[in-house]
Formats: C-alpha cells, sequence, structure tokens
C-alpha cells in the first residue's frame, strides 16, 4: 500500500491475528480456492476508542502480474473479531472483479498474503463494488490505527 495514506497524525498499532493461522503460519485450505473459499476469522486488539469503522485489505504482493488484491471491505462495525465467512461493512472489488473475498490460489509456489486492517474515524460512506484506490484515497486522513497479519499458502495440486 501507498503510506501516503497513513498522515501524520498518531497511529495505534493494533494487534491482529487470527484463530486459523498464525503470523507468517499456513492458511488452511479452507479458506482458498482449494476449499470454501471463505474468509478467515481475524481478530483485533488494540481498537482506539474513537474508532468508527473499520476496513479490511487482503493483497498477494507476491504474484507476477503485480499484487493482486483478494478482498476489500469497509464501514465494518467496530468489533474485536470479523467472522469467519463474513459479509460485515461494505464489500469492494478484488482483482478478479467481484465483490467480495477471493481466497488464495496461486499458480506456483508459496504465496504472501497481507491481512491489513485500519480502524477509523469515521464511516467512509464508499458505495458497494468501489475499488481498492478508491478506498484508500477515502480512509487518507482518516486511519487512526492499522495492523498487520501475513499468511501463506501454496496449492496442493
Amino acid at each position: 500500500m501507498d503510506n501516503s495514506i497513513l498522515s501524520g497524525i498518531a497511529i495505534v498499532v493494533l494487534q491482529i491475528s487470527s484463530p486459523s493461522f498464525t503470523e507468517n503460519g499456513n492458511i488452511p485450505s479452507k479458506f482458498t480456492c482449494e476449499g470454501e473459499n471463505v474468509n478467515p476469522a481475524i481478530s483485533i486488539k488494540n481498537l482506539p476508542p474513537q474508532t468508527k469503522s473499520i476496513a479490511i485489505i487482503v493483497e498477494d504482493p507476491d504474484a507476477s502480474s503485480g499484487t493482486v488484491t483478494h478482498w476489500i471491505a469497509w464501514d465494518i462495525e467496530p468489533t474485536d473479531i470479523i467472522q469467519e465467512k463474513s459479509s460485515s461493512g461494505t464489500q469492494g472489488k478484488n482483482t478478479k472483479g467481484d465483490d467480495g473475498y477471493m481466497g488464495p490460489c496461486p499458480p506456483s509456489g508459496t504465496h504472501h498474503y497481507h491481512f491489513r486492517v485500519f480502524a477509523l474515524d469515521k464511516r467512509l460512506g464508499l458505495a458497494k463494488g468501489a475499488g481498492k484506490s478508491e478506498l484508500e484515497s477515502a480512509m487518507k486522513d482518516h486511519i487512526i490505527g492499522s495492523g498487520e497479519l501475513i499468511g501463506l499458502y501454496k496449492k496442493s495440486k
């Protein structure tokens, strides 16, 4: 992500984890193209009290064609967990052009999947189906906390 969206205000470090995989651990196939293709649960700790909404961006920077966006969502109610198989908030376009989560499905090798969570000081009000650049523009100057969890995946077939 372009760090220019992280403005000069103090950003709280969010503690991001998942009950499904550890930091730099393997993402279970359930959450991939080889399984149910649903998002894993994402736990969020240390949300600032003034958080009005949460946004999430999930990307694979290892793709040969450039970074692949697997999931963007925003205007998620402040919470300590984004549930598995979630449709919380407003869903945006992934690289495939669909709204919602697109599980890991690397053509070869092990890829890194960055689950980035942002605490925002307002609801964004973007329309469903907006893209990553629109989300990043809307978040600029409104991020009061952020954190990241990285998971790995390599197809078994």
